[in-house]
C-alpha cells in the first residue's frame, strides 16, 4: 500500500492543466464496442481506473494503438464474448465501477452480456436497479447469481421502448442510451441524465451515425440505425480535478492558474465556489484563483446558514462536495453540506476533527462546518484515503496543515488524477511517495 508524506503549509504557485475528464472517459471508452471501425479517442487520463478499463477492453479482444500516453486508437472489430465468462474477466470487471458500462454496447451489437457487480469507491449503496429495469424495456432478460455477484444478460430480439428512469443515473443512462443506439425503432428515455458527460457521448454517438436528439435535457429520442462508424472524439477536462484544485489554492493561500478549463461546460461549480468567498477571475479559457488571505461563506438572503448540496445536473456534482467540505474548515462564517446521494461520504471527516477542524456529522448525509477564519490552523496527522474524493480533500486539508502528514491508500487518490504528487510539486507543494 502506497503512501503519502506530505509537508504541508506552503503557499504554492503557478499553473495547472486539468486532466481529461475521468467520468467521461468511463463511457467513452466502452461505446467503442458499438462499431467495428477504428475509434480515436483523444486527451485520455492516464489514471488507475481507466487503465484498468482499457486493460479489460484489450482482454475481450480489442486492439489498443496507443498513439501517446493520452491518444489511444481503438478498434473492436473482433470481440471475444466467450472470455466474459472467465474468471480473469469477472476479477478485472469487478475491480472498477466503469466495466458496468460494457453491457449496453455488447447487448446492442450481439445480443447478450456479462457482468460481474462492478467494484469502485464504498460510499454507500449503489444499485443498478436503473441499469437493469432499462434493459428490460428495451427487451432484454437478465439473471443475478448472488453467489457468484454475476450477471447473464440475454437481448436477442432487443426494441425500441418509452422509458421513465426511477432515477436520473449518469451510468445508467449512458448505459441504456449506447444498448438503444442500435436497437430498431424507436427510444424516448426520460428522466435521463444530462450531465456534460452524457453530452459528450451523445454527441460522440452522433458522429458515428447514431440518431439521437434531445441531447443536453432530460428527455433522449434515439431511432436505432443498423450500426455505427468510427470517429475521433476529445474527452473534455476534468471538472472534478479543476474544482479540486479551485479549492486547493483557497485552503493553501496559494496564486494558481487553471488552463484550458472549458468553463462553459462547468455549471454551477462556479458560482459555488464563489458563494464559499473564494474570488478568481477567467482569463479567455483559464481560471486565475489569487493568494487570498481570508475568505468569507455567504449566506442566504434571510440571512440563514448557506447550504451546499448535491443535485442531478445542472446541480452541483456530488464529487466536489468533500473538496467544499475541506474548504469550510478555514472560511469565516458557517456552511451545511449535504450529500443526499450516499450515505457513507462524509464519514472521512473525523480526520478532519483530528486534525483541528470544526465539524458536526449531524447524520450520514449533513455535516455543519464551523469555519476558523485561518485563526487556527489544521495539524498534520495520519490518516488513510476511504475513496478518491474523500481522498483528494485530506490531500488538500495536510497540504495546509503546518508540518508532516501521511496519507495512507493512496492507490485511491491516483484512481481519479492523474500522477498529483508530482504536478503540485512543480508548483512549489512537498509531497512524497513512500512505497
Amino acid at each position: 500500500m502506497a503512501t503519502f508524506e506530505v509537508y504541508g503549509g506552503k503557499r504554492l504557485k503557478g499553473e495547472l492543466h486539468p486532466q481529461g475528464a475521468k467520468n467521461e472517459a468511463l463511457q467513452i471508452l466502452c461505446a467503442v464496442l458499438l462499431t467495428p471501425k477504428p475509434v480515436t479517442i483523444k486527451n485520455i487520463p492516464n489514471i488507475r481506473d481507466v487503465n484498468k478499463l482499457i486493460e479489460l477492453l484489450q482482454g475481450m479482444g480489442v486492439d489498443v494503438n496507443r498513439k501517446s500516453p493520452s491518444e489511444c486508437v481503438f478498434q473492436a472489430n473482433n470481440v471475444n464474448i466467450d472470455y466474459l465468462t472467465t474468471e480473469d474477466f469477472k476479477v478485472k470487471a469487478a475491480a472498477i465501477r466503469g466495466s458496468i458500462m460494457v453491457v449496453g454496447p455488447l447487448l446492442a451489437r450481439y445480443g447478450k452480456a456479462y457482468a460481474p457487480k462492478p467494484g469502485g469507491d464504498k460510499i454507500g449503496r449503489r444499485r443498478l436497479d436503473t441499469h437493469f429495469l432499462g434493459f428490460e424495456k428495451l427487451g432484454a432478460k437478465f439473471n443475478f447469481d448472488s453467489q457468484d455477484n454475476f450477471f447473464t444478460i440475454e437481448g436477442k430480439n432487443m426494441k425500441g421502448a418509452y422509458m421513465l428512469l426511477d432515477e436520473a443515473s449518469v451510468t445508467g443512462t449512458a448505459n441504456i442510451l449506447m444498448a438503444a443506439v442500435l436497437t430498431p425503432g424507436k427510444t424516448t428515455i426520460f428522466n435521463a441524465a444530462c450531465e456534460p458527460y452524457l453530452q459528450q457521448l451523445s454527441k460522440m454517438l452522433v458522429s458515428m451515425g447514431a440518431r439521437i436528439n434531445g441531447v443536453g435535457s432530460n428527455l433522449l429520442t434515439i431511432e436505432g440505425v443498423d450500426s455505427l462508424n468510427g470517429c475521433e472524439h476529445t474527452i473534455l477536462p476534468d471538472m472534478i480535478e479543476i474544482g479540486s484544485f479551485i479549492g486547493l489554492a483557497a485552503m493553501t493561500n496559494s496564486d494558481i492558474t487553471i488552463k484550458n478549463v472549458s468553463y462553459q461546460n462547468l455549471g454551477i461549480i462556479p458560482d459555488a465556489f464563489r458563494r464559499m468567498g473564494i474570488n478568481f477571475e477567467v482569463i479567455n479559457d483559464d481560471i486565475h484563483i489569487p493568494s487570498q488571505e481570508h475568505y468569507e461563506i455567504d449566506t442566504f438572503i434571510d440571512g440563514s446558514i448557506l447550504t451546499i448540496a448535491d443535485a442531478p445536473w445542472p446541480g452541483l456534482t456530488p464529487d466536489l462536495l468533500s473538496v467544499f467540505l475541506v474548504v469550510a474548515t478555514q472560511a469565516k462564517g458557517s456552511v451545511l453540506i449535504h450529500q443526499k446521494m450516499f450515505e457513507s461520504r462524509l464519514f472521512f471527516v473525523d480526520k478532519l476533527i483530528d486534525m483541528g477542524a470544526q465539524i458536526i456529522l449531524c447524520d450520514p448525509h449533513r455535516a455543519t462546518i464551523i469555519g476558523h477564519n485561518r485563526q487556527v490552523k489544521l495539524r498534520p496527522t495520519i490518516m488513510t484515503s476511504p475513496d478518491i474524493r474523500a481522498g483528494v480533500a485530506l490531500l488538500i486539508a495536510a497540504l495546509s496543515a503546518e508540518g508532516k502528514s501521511v496519507i495512507h491508500n493512496i492507490e485511491q487518490i491516483d484512481r481519479g488524477y492523474e500522477n498529483i504528487d508530482a504536478r503540485l510539486n512543480a508548483i512549489g507543494a512537498d509531497i512524497r511517495r513512500i512505497g
